[in-house]
């Protein structure tokens, strides 16, 4: 978000030293980052039309590369004395946003969201914020959760990231080459970097899009770009005056504006990016840049974006984009999704505080201080410690509120095998369990067996009596994952093994479905389910085939399409196959939802009716067609009739995300699958199926019985909660 490196018009800078040759102020410049800035401040407030601005962000880079490159070739630094000039414009004002968005979480959001807001203010102030986010982003479950106040310090850890690489290469090679070695040296470097990068980045699109969003080495071409345009504005500098070359860049320019504009029009989140997307606003802007070298004349490009409004966006832009989604982020987790119209608001308000930072902190410190080098490593120092102790405030405060660090796991209390309580008789809890401080991370053992996204066969995954060739097999996505701790109680009562077979967001169903985290379809699901069906067929026959999964996936009738291939096969296994119909979706962050009501346990109700969608296995018939035992939990975890849904049930936090439940829940309810998918004989049932209660809002299944206590097919007991 690096502003033009010549002094804005007006301001008085301390000169020390030998004089040195000064880049020309750029009028356009300024203009284009007011472009850029306003389209993502567009975008982040949900205008209609302006779908695709998040591509100012790309422009921002390329005219940071085309700066940064035009500094450090045309002036003599030093690497200390480069330093201390990108802390003392970058880092103050950073810290200003970092400490009033600790303050303003501290004092607004809930104390689960205010720990994840310390850990985020840890590394947007150590300038590594991007790779907590692709860390975040890249994991299924985590990628759930709400967006972090700090989220837009991806793009400053990049760029702080690309000016130390960059500072020390192009420093390095002046120190050593000279003239024309040196010219050449410095374009090579960057025409290398720039296309390792960009290959990189064409890659990450495909495999992993948080990785090529947020990550530097996909990034690092933006500004590569931006360094070839000011290379090459260096070589036409002495030719503008011809008339040829004079109209060439012209012409050059209106393309590229033309190439930056249409993206913001045309793009949306369902766009691939940044990959062969990115090449459009990149290329535009260091066209823009390079039509830029010399005088602007009436027709130019660069004309438009010199105007006084688009210039006066361009001088506040750092500090808007600083400010405005602190805001934004919030003001929504306070009040809930906000219209348009109130986001547009709110990020009009933020340039208030953007304009303060700018005349009280930004311009000071950048233009009325020692320029010694000493001098700005004393104030970025200072800019990087102080947010670190505001987080760790915020981080303490949070800690307390929850009544203490999150704890480590304990044994759950004890469930019923049937009937309609979640507890065994005289079971009670006196505190919520897991506590909120842990219930986000009540994940259930063996979390690595969740395959990642991009991977299309599962590991060697085995719990309980590994050697055992009796064994229950756990087959689906995360939704079958989540009872990985209840599966494992019915093997080990019986000396068996479990074997996991789980990949986040694939449906066990056939049915190929689009993936949001890969922003693309999600062709490793369709070959890791290939995969694992003809593994399943290699190996002894299981003793039980657990079946679960989200039911969430394409429309009812693809459901139902897709479950019979899936059936097809899996009963030539001539293994017993079980399923469990999938948990209510509550839609929310529950432990969120519960700090913020400070665990009431009454909180947190979610409609009945955005809780279920139809099952093919419980309400369409396959089960009994397929001869699958079937257990639906729904009515035990949202009891009666009416319009709500419970997230705490019996002193039990049920979910930890939005939709998955806790590892405590699913140990709760062990004993109810081993009575209801494995009988008192612990055997189950290879032919017909169970009766299945009917959920609220399901119809029974043709044939079967929704009255406690009846029979299932083949002598099955009751799948009744």
């Amino acid at each position: 978000m690096d502003r033009e490196l010549a002094a804005p018009e007006g301001a008085t800078v301390a000169e020390t030293g030998p004089p040195r040759r000064r880049a020309a102020f750029r009028p356009d410049i300024e203009g284009l980052r007011g472009i850029a800035v306003l389209s993502v401040l567009a975008f982040h407030s949900a205008v209609p039309g302006l779908t695709g601005g998040y591509v100012g962000v790309d422009v921002f880079f390329v005219i940071s590369g085309f700066l940064i490159t035009g500094l450090l070739t045309n002036r003599p630094l030093g690497l200390w004395d480069f330093a201390a000039r990108r802390a003392r414009r970058i880092l103050p004002a950073a810290a200003t946003v970092l400490v009033a968005t600790a303050v303003a979480g501290g004092a607004l959001l809930d104390p689960l969201r205010g720990t994840d807001l310390a850990r985020d203010l840890i590394a947007a102030a150590g300038q590594f914020a991007n790779w907590r986010f692709v860390g975040r982003q890249t994991d299924y479950l985590a990628a759930e959760q709400a967006p972090s106040p700090l989220q837009h310090f991806w793009s400053l850890g990049v760029e702080n990231q690309f000016y130390l690489l960059w500072g020390v290469l192009l420093l390095g090679l002046a120190r050593y080459l000279h003239g024309r070695r040196r010219t050449l040296a410095i374009t090579l470097t960057t025409l290398g970097i720039g296309g390792v990068s960009l290959v990189l980045c064409l890659r990450w699109t495909q495999t992993s899009a948080p990785l090529a969003y947020f990550s530097t080495g996909s990034r690092l071409w933006e500004f590569a770009a931006g360094a070839c345009a000011a290379l090459l504005g260096g070589a036409l500098a002495t030719r503008t005056g011809r008339a040829p070359v004079r109209w060439s860049l012209r012409l050059t320019g209106w393309l590229g504006l033309a190439a930056v504009a249409a993206p913001v029009l045309l793009y949306d989140r369902d766009t691939p990016f940044p990959g062969t997307a990115a090449l459009l606003p990149v290329l535009g802007t260091a066209a823009v840049l390079l039509a830029g070298h010399g005088p602007l004349r009436a027709g130019d490009a660069g004309r438009l974006l010199a105007t006084r409004p688009l210039r006066a966006a361009g001088r506040l832009s750092y500090a808007w984009y600083l400010w405005h989604w602190p805001v934004l982020t919030i003001a929504q987790a306070r009040y809930g999704a906000l219209p348009w119209t109130t986001l547009l608001a709110l990020t009009a308000a933020a340039a208030l505080p953007a304009w303060l930072t700018l005349r009280l902190v930004e311009q000071p410190l950048r233009y009325g201080s020692s320029p010694a080098p000493r001098r700005g490593l004393a104030v970025g120092a200072s800019a990087l410690v102080i947010p670190l102790i505001a987080a760790l405030t915020l981080g303490g405060g949070t800690v307390r509120a929850l009544g203490g660090a999150a704890d480590a796991p304990g044994a759950a209390p004890a469930g019923a095998a049937d009937g309609p309580g979640l507890l065994a008789p005289g079971t009670r809890v006196l505190a919520l369990t897991p506590s909120l401080a842990r219930a986000r991370q009540d994940f259930p053992p063996g979390k690595g067996c969740e395959i990642p996204l991009n991977a299309d066969s599962s590991p060697r995954c085995l719990f309980g009596a590994e050697d055992s060739p009796d064994r229950i097999v756990l087959l689906g996505d995360s939704h079958a994952g989540q009872w990985i701790s209840a599966a494992l109680a019915l093997a080990e009562q019986r000396h068996w093994a479990l074997e996991v077979l789980v990949k986040p967001g694939c449906p066990l169903a056939t049915l190929t479905v689009r993936n949001n985290v890969l922003g693309r379809t999600f062709d490793e699901c369709d070959r890791w389910r290939e995969n694992t069906l003809t593994r399943l067929t290699s190996g002894p026959t299981p003793r039980l085939v657990l079946m679960a999964g989200l039911n969430r996936y394409g429309s009812q009738e693809e459901r139902t399409e897709g479950w019979t291939r899936t059936l097809d096969r899996l009963t030539a296994l001539g293994a017993p196959l079980a399923y469990l119909g999938d948990t209510p979706m509550p839609g929310k962050d529950i432990p969120t939802c519960l700090a913020a009501s400070d665990g009431r346990s009454d909180a947190c109700f979610f409609p009945r009716e955005t809780a279920f969608e139809p099952d093919p296995l419980l309400d369409g018939g396959l089960a009994a067609r397929y001869g699958v035992r079937t257990l639906d939990l729904g009515p035990l975890l949202c009891p009666g009739a009416g319009p709500s849904c419970p997230a705490v049930l019996e002193g039990v936090v049920l979910y930890r995300d939005t939709g998955h439940i806790t590892d405590t829940l699913a140990r709760v309810l062990a004993p109810r699958l081993d009575k209801g998918l494995l009988g008192v004989a612990g055997e189950p049932a290879v032919t017909g199926g169970s009766a299945v209660p009917t959920a609220p809002g399901r119809s029974a299944a043709p044939g079967g019985s929704a009255v406690p206590g009846a029979s299932g097919g083949a002598g099955a007991p009751a799948a009744h909660p």
